[in-house]
């Protein structure tokens, strides 16, 4: 029998603590703002530590999928497109505040849940969520991941 993947392991057992649908759609929302609002705080660092960051994340993504990777390229460019749209000023305190928020909207879901977040037990989780969120429109969308 085969090995399964890494990437399917992986989402395999970060599904285990998101089975509740209203978890999942908080998910579904707060997952990506996250992404956007932590790219945000670096990018008022500085916008080459943002798309450092962001090149980290694609090498670690392509080792798993390069499917997914090309989702989460296109992700993150439309994200720091967004950034570099922004007036400067307002990048870091908007970030901030909405980064609070969402992580309050993700812990509302895993009380909802009844389990705690899988980067509790694996910090890989942390990059592992979007590609969670991403297999859901990858598998409506009917593309291999």
């Amino acid at each position: 029998m085969p090995q399964p993947r890494a990437i399917d392991t992986l989402l395999a057992k970060y599904s285990e603590s998101h089975l509740n649908h209203t978890n999942e759609l908080i998910h579904f929302v707060c997952v990506p703002v996250i992404v956007f609002t932590l790219l945000g705080m670096l990018w008022a660092l500085h916008p080459l530590v943002a798309f450092a960051m962001a090149a980290g994340a694609m090498g670690y993504y392509l080792r798993l999928s390069k499917p997914f990777a090309v989702g989460m390229f296109m992700m993150a460019a439309v994200m720091l497109s967004i950034l570099a749209a922004l007036p400067p000023a307002s990048v870091l305190p908007l970030s901030v505040t909405v980064f609070v928020l969402a992580w309050i909207g993700q812990f509302i879901g895993h009380k909802i849940e009844g389990k705690k977040p899988s980067f509790f037990e694996d910090l890989r989780f942390l990059l592992i969520g979007p590609l969670f969120v991403l297999s859901f429109l990858y598998r409506r969308l009917r593309l291999a991941y």
